[in-house]
């Protein structure tokens, strides 16, 4: 058996992103429904709400994955279409959706893998508080239950939240994602009580797992968007502020996942800012259950340098722009930085099986006369990111899989319909959908990587 064997190749999308129907079989309206018809928060004015109509289009989606050779495909749900306002029991036609999804993913014998949570919370739980509210917490883990109860029969892997970083920085500290609020002390309290969800919500999995007997089979993870800070220089400054980045967009979430406690430096500049962490007893302990999976979304690394003190005293560092390719979300393309990447959570994080649960580029497509996009930069990057995944496996990460993003060109959150990640292009006028090159390239990969097996 080589290197590559047991090793899963899929493609991930997200609810808001691609489903459209947001107001079809029950489903309430989500803070993506409410940002997006917030007047300068979306290019273009654009919303989701029709999206690539992937809920009324789904047989279609899943039988293009079944054509790539797809083992594994990660979706979401939407939480609102699952348990409308965020409370009391699921909604049958809204889960019947799922019901089908799995089903249809299964007789074409791709594994369904599902996220509880990308980003679009009801909007009544928001009005009751969103995340900052602790509340928001439990109420996450009564929606994972219903979740389990429905599909928990048919689905093992299950992630819990999606780059929780995300959610608290963007959507309550600076405002640029749903729902729009900018408010650090509220930012970092949100942080924690996503950590606490996913504690509660992965404790809800497993009771009922064990109860169902599907324990042995039931793997329960989180991902997180990790991005190496890497110093723009060995000055002590740039140092500094290279550690700070580091610490604040991805030991916040690794340390007390899988150490179970916050790191001291960032915890403490916190308290100093007054955004303190509101810990209770037994949280940590709750937050850092055994993972049996650690997602890994890669897009980019960045060269850090020291900043001017941002406002009222917090840390800014700035990225150095480096003469290295860039996507059209001007993020810089560094593959080798992934590799290392997955070395140090191996060293620093052992424990969990890491998956890239998220890896791809937006660039400019450009179609011919029949939809179909030569997209050579695409294909590149998947390449360079898979060898980069595969070196990092052959020198003992304990790398189990990996999954392109996007399946489809789809709904890019505060960007709209500007920006295409998609392996297979979607015509938002037809909503036809035409496999890129890159669909292909990563077609043919994924087939002598097996073969290779």
């Amino acid at each position: 058996m080589t290197q590559h064997a047991n090793f899963l190749w899929g493609t991930a999308t997200s609810s808001y992103q691609i489903e459209g129907a947001v107001a079809e079989d029950g489903r309430t309206p989500s803070i993506w429904d409410t940002f997006c018809a917030t007047p300068g928060t979306v290019t273009d004015g654009d919303t989701g709400a029709v999206a690539c109509d992937h809920y009324h289009r789904m047989p279609e989606d899943v039988a293009i994955m079944a054509e790539l050779g797809m083992d594994v495909y990660r979706f979401s749900l939407a939480w609102p279409r699952v348990q409308p306002d965020g409370t009391g029991g699921g909604n049958p036609a809204g889960i019947a959706f799922y019901d089908r999804l799995v089903d249809e993913l299964l007789a074409k014998g791709i594994r369904p893998w599902v996220t509880l949570y990308h980003w679009d919370l009801p909007q009544a739980l928001e009005d009751a508080g969103g995340w900052p509210s602790r509340d928001t917490a439990y109420r996450f883990a009564d929606y994972a239950a219903i979740a389990y109860d429905a599909l928990g029969d048919r689905v093992d892997q299950w992630t819990t939240l999606n780059e929780p970083w995300c959610s608290a920085f963007l959507g309550y500290m600076t405002g640029q994602h749903a729902p729009g609020r900018q408010d650090a002390r509220a930012g970092m309290t949100a942080v924690h009580h996503l950590l606490l969800g996913h504690g509660l919500a992965t404790r809800a999995i497993r009771d009922r797992a064990e109860a169902s007997g599907r324990s042995d089979r039931l793997e329960v993870g989180i991902t997180l968007n990790l991005a190496p800070k890497i110093p723009a220089s060995d000055s002590p400054a740039d140092v500094a502020a290279a550690r700070w980045a580091d610490g604040f967009d991805n030991r916040l979430y690794l340390d007390p996942l899988l150490r179970g406690e916050y790191p001291a430096d960032i915890a403490d500049k916190l308290d100093e800012l007054g955004c303190p962490l509101p810990v209770r007893d037994g949280d940590l302990a709750l937050i850092a259950q055994p993972l049996d999976v650690l997602g890994v979304n890669y897009y980019s690394s960045q060269a850090v340098q020291a900043g001017p003190v941002g406002q009222n005293g917090w840390p800014s560092p700035v990225a150095l722009r480096r003469d290295v390719p860039r996507t059209a979300m001007d993020w810089e393309v560094t593959p080798a930085a992934l590799t290392d990447l997955l070395l140090r959570l191996e060293r620093e994080y052992p424990g969990p099986a890491w998956y890239i649960t998220e890896n791809g580029a937006a660039y400019a497509d450009v179609p011919d006369e029949n939809g179909y996009v030569d997209d050579v930069e695409r294909a590149e990057y998947l390449r360079a990111h898979i060898d980069a995944t595969l070196e990092a496996r052959a020198r003992g990460a304990n790398v189990r899989g990996y999954f392109a993003w996007s399946l489809l060109d789809n709904f890019e959150w505060a960007f709209g319909y500007d920006r295409r990640f998609g392996i297979v292009r979607v015509d938002y006028d037809t909503l036809r959908r035409t496999p890129k090159r890159s669909a292909r390239y990563y077609a043919e990969r994924v087939a002598a990587e097996k073969e290779r097996a």
